[in-house]
C-alpha cells in the first residue's frame, strides 16, 4: 500500500509536511481532506490532485503497477457519491482500476438490471448505499464476484446516520457479503484490492 493519511484531526501544515517528506519516495493518499487543507498542501506539492467530492488528495510520484482486473463501484443514489468517490480515488493508488456506476439503487431497480452486464465484468464489486442498505443484498444475490458493502449516513432520521444500512448489510440474506464501517469508502477499496491481489491468474471472470 502507498502512504495513506487520515486528514481529519490534522492541521493543513501537518499534512503538507507529510506530503513533502513522503512524496519524494512514495505515492501518497490523504482522505477526509477539506478544501482549505488541500489548498495548503498544493502550495507545498503542486502536483497533488484534490477530489473535492470524495475529499481525497493524491500525489503520484512513482509509476503505478497496475493489477489485472477492475473494481466496479455501484451506488444506490447520487447522495452516496462522496463515499463512492473516496473508494474510486483510493483504488488507483492501490494499483487497481475502478469505475463508478451511480444511481442504480432499489428505488429504480431496472437501472441496476440494465447495467448488470457491465457490473459482472468486474473482478470485485463495491456497493455503496444508505437508507436501509438493501442494494448490497440485491447485488450479492445477482453476481458471483466478491461484494464489499459500504453503508452510508444518507437517509432520513430512522436511518440513524447509517446505522440502519450497516445493520441491514450485516444481516444480508446474500451470503458472503463483506461490510465496512459507515462511510468508509477507503476501507472498501482496500478490501476489494486485497481480493484482487490474492486472485490467481489475474483475469476478469
Amino acid at each position: 500500500f502507498p502512504e495513506v493519511v487520515y486528514g481529519e484531526g490534522k492541521t493543513p501544515e501537518q499534512v503538507g509536511e507529510i506530503f513533502a517528506r513522503v512524496g519524494c519516495h512514495s505515492n501518497v493518499l490523504a482522505t477526509r481532506v477539506s478544501a482549505a487543507m488541500a489548498a495548503h498542501v498544493q502550495t507545498v506539492c503542486a502536483s497533488a490532485e484534490y477530489n473535492a467530492l470524495g475529499r481525497t488528495l493524491t500525489l503520484i510520484t512513482k509509476p503505478i503497477e497496475w493489477k489485472q482486473g477492475e473494481v466496479a463501484i455501484v451506488t444506490a443514489g447520487t447522495s452516496d457519491l462522496p463515499v463512492a468517490e473516496e473508494a474510486h480515488a483510493s483504488c488507483p493508488l492501490l494499483g487497481v482500476r475502478a469505475k463508478i456506476l451511480a444511481d442504480v439503487g432499489v428505488a429504480g431497480i431496472h437501472r441496476l438490471l440494465n447495467n448488470l452486464p457491465e457490473v459482472r465484468t468486474a473482478r470485485a464489486i463495491i456497493v455503496v448505499a444508505g437508507m436501509e442498505g438493501a442494494l448490497a443484498s440485491v447485488v450479492g444475490g445477482l453476481v458471483p464476484q466478491p461484494v464489499v458493502a459500504v453503508p452510508t449516513s444518507v437517509g432520513y432520521g430512522a436511518s440513524f446516520a447509517g446505522l440502519s444500512a450497516l445493520l441491514g448489510m450485516l444481516t444480508s440474506c446474500a451470503s458472503g457479503v463483506t461490510v465496512t464501517n459507515i462511510d468508509n469508502g477507503f476501507g472498501a477499496a482496500c478490501a476489494a484490492c486485497r481480493i484482487i491481489n490474492a486472485c490467481e491468474g489475474g483475469h476478469n471472470p
